[in-house]
């Protein structure tokens, strides 16, 4: 199982590489898809690692790195499909800070103690901000937005997502959503798999998926501060 895991977040690493070349190549919308399918793998070796419980300190950084490759650099150089006209140099320093807090962020993880992170994680996790990101270049595709406003919302998402990846705010993980849903946690689970399955099937994955996640980013720390008051 310590194997599967592994193979998983090697697939992981695959995918935000071809999401880098493909974001090289201009195919934005399928660049955010493979983000989006890292997003996935990354979920799935978690969730067989810890199922097995056979999480290795091997595998803690090798989901690091793959974390900083799939949802730090390949957002990254997806975000050109917004800001690169006319803002390069802004760019350049608007996507580099993201890329920044987001190698924080996972390096502040592998250093953390378990203890620390019993049900929550300290920061936004980088998987969130890369699939954020991903889904609304998803939405950016089907949505006729006014010139400019896309790109002025896409740099403040930037900005405000970096800033979560370093902050103390605190988001639960598997284990606080254990605590959280309790018994109906796999209904929930499976009940969102297949609204993003059927969304995915209509095209509308990016709303769905953007959707989702805002009301982690949102709603999940006052659900930490409500477990840990308890």
């Amino acid at each position: 199982m310590n194997q599967l895991a592994n193979l998983l977040t090697i697939l992981s690493l695959f995918s935000g590489f071809l999401s880098i070349f493909l974001s090289f190549s201009g195919q934005f919308t399928f660049a955010a898809y493979a983000v989006i399918l890292s997003v996935c793998l990354d979920g799935f070796d978690g969730y067989v690692a810890r199922s097995a419980k056979v999480s290795s300190e091997f595998g803690r950084e090798l989901d690091s790195l793959v974390d900083a490759v799939s949802f730090g650099v390949a957002p990254v150089l997806l975000g050109q499909a917004f800001i690169y006209k006319g803002l390069y140099q802004f760019a350049i320093a608007v996507l580099f800070i993201y890329l920044v807090c987001a190698v924080v962020r996972l390096v502040r993880y592998n250093i953390s103690t378990k203890g620390m992170q019993d049900n929550y994680f300290h920061g936004l996790p980088t998987t969130i901000s890369g699939g954020l990101l991903a889904s609304f270049v998803l939405i950016h595709r089907k949505a006729n937005f006014p010139a400019g406003s896309a790109t002025t919302f896409f740099i403040f998402l930037v900005l405000l997502l970096s800033f979560l990846m370093v902050s103390q705010v605190c988001y639960l993980n598997l284990k606080g959503l254990r605590q959280a849903l309790g018994e109906v946690l796999k209904p929930v689970l499976i009940s969102l798999f297949i609204i993003l399955c059927v969304a995915l099937c209509r095209d509308k994955l990016g709303v769905a998926l953007f959707s989702v996640l805002l009301i982690y980013l949102i709603f999940s720390p006052f659900v930490v501060k409500r477990l840990n008051n308890a």
